[in-house]
């Protein structure tokens, strides 16, 4: 099987309960990873971690009962962030790691992810051999007796991982910081991270009850944070998602500090060569970068590409507005609780404030229009919509950039086009949509 019917770029992700997220599938799917995970070592061993949802135990049984079917050994690390999942993995000598999460996703939604011995994704080719293994399952001979995998809880996992986590904080004393855990796999990790670090802590959002993980609150919902922040004069707030791969500030003001803000401050302090983000990174870190004397390296969106360009060019620092950043020499994989404490780190060694970041970064506007077609892909190559395109481009030389890409989920074609004058891509948006959507019509 070349394609992956199931993995996504995160994964497999469904409603819990739901094809594919059945037990019966999942016992499948964990008895495919085995079967694959014996051909490279007939000893293989594999750490479960999950977040905080209700389907979590349903889901994690059902892979443990797979993966031992075909006589891998599993290992439950119990609630802890995704992060801290790959550094188990590594840490224990395992052959995979598996995380069951959906992230910032709503409760009812969850996920396999899979991480390979290294603590990085697991590749695009291994995921299509598991997906291969679905199909032969059913007709492999039962293992029986002493072959069978067995079944234990590693009651370490969160103090090792809270370890290595501590081992790169800084001195946080005098500061006074408030943290939304999102009722998440960092409400235990995070607050007892910050206060070890001599930070005084005021942690919300650590009841999970496993339906309200990420309900208005976390990464996505900065509201409240921000008002706590505002209201209890703190220094900062930081604000985790679900699984904790991610984090997103607050500062004092209650401004919010996102990706493009920790890639600036992180690129500074640590002197980096060059940084990798997406298309979607606002050009105003590509102007201050440059500056610097560091260029930007521009992906596809997903943190995915943004660690296939880090890791093909030998470089660390990487990363996308929603808090998700790489440093790859410290990490294989992102992790907020990571994320922000080296992020203080470079705040306290260039003597900075996160208020002085967010007024130093002024994001450029931007506007994104949807134009709904026919066939998308077609009219993203049509020779007048490139043509509109170049001479937008020409317009915009230096001040500002354009994008247009057909949508991954709907037939739509997104026009973005950002620059210092807002009136200005707001007109070039609305040309260069009106010739997308008069070929639309003309090829119809």
């Amino acid at each position: 099987m070349s394609e992956r019917n199931y993995f996504g770029t995160d994964g497999v992700r469904a409603v819990a309960g739901e094809h594919p997220l059945t037990v019966s599938w999942v016992m499948e799917l964990g008895a495919a990873a085995g079967e694959v995970m014996k051909r490279r070592n007939p000893r293989a061993s594999v750490v479960i971690g999950k977040d905080t949802r209700q389907s979590g135990d349903m889901l994690e049984a059902a892979l443990a009962a797979g993966l031992t079917s075909r006589g891998v050994g599993v290992i439950h690390l119990g609630v802890l962030p995704t992060p801290g999942v790959s550094y188990l993995t590594r840490h224990l000598g395992a052959d995979a790691g598996v995380v069951i999460s959906a992230s910032h996703n709503p409760y009812q939604d969850n996920g396999i992810k899979f991480f390979g011995a290294d603590g990085q994704k697991l590749s695009d080719a291994t995921e299509a051999e598991i997906e291969s293994a679905l199909d032969e399952v059913a007709g492999l001979d039962p293992v029986t007796g002493v072959d069978l995998g067995s079944v234990t809880n590693y009651a370490e996992a969160e103090r090792l991982y809270t370890a290595f986590l501590r081992s790169h904080a800084p001195d946080l004393t005098g500061l006074r910081i408030a943290l939304d855990c999102a009722n998440g796999a960092a409400y235990r990790v995070a607050p007892r991270v910050f206060q070890a670090a001599g930070a005084d802590v005021f942690a919300v959002y650590t009841t999970p009850d496993g339906r309200n993980i990420n309900r208005e609150c976390g990464s996505t919902h900065m509201d409240h944070l921000r008002q706590i922040v505002r209201e209890g004069s703190y220094d900062l707030g930081i604000a985790f998602d679900g699984d904790a791969d991610r984090a997103l500030f607050v500062d004092s003001r209650g401004n919010l500090v996102h990706g493009d803000h920790m890639l600036l401050l992180n690129a500074r302090s640590r002197g980096e060569r060059s940084v990798v983000a997406t298309i979607m990174t606002n050009m105003a870190l590509e102007v201050k970068l440059r500056e610097a004397g560091v260029p930007l390296e521009r992906t596809a969106v997903g943190d995915r590409y943004v660690h296939e360009r880090l890791h093909s060019k030998g470089l660390n620092l990487g990363g996308e507005q929603s808090g998700h950043v790489l440093f790859l020499d410290v990490s294989p994989t992102g992790d907020g609780v990571l994320t922000a404490l080296l992020t203080l780190a470079s705040m306290k060694k260039l003597g900075t404030t996160l208020d002085a970041l967010h007024d130093d970064l002024v994001m450029f506007p931007q506007t994104l229009v949807n134009v709904r077609v026919g066939d998308k892909k077609a009219i993203a190559s049509d020779a007048e919509v490139q043509k509109a395109v170049s001479a937008a481009e020409v317009r915009l030389s230096g001040k500002g950039r354009i994008n247009l890409r057909p949508s991954g989920t709907e037939n739509l074609i997104r026009v973005m086009v950002e620059g210092q004058d807002e009136a200005e891509i707001h007109a070039i948006a609305a040309e260069v949509a009106a010739v997308v959507e008069a070929r639309g019509q003309a090829r119809a």
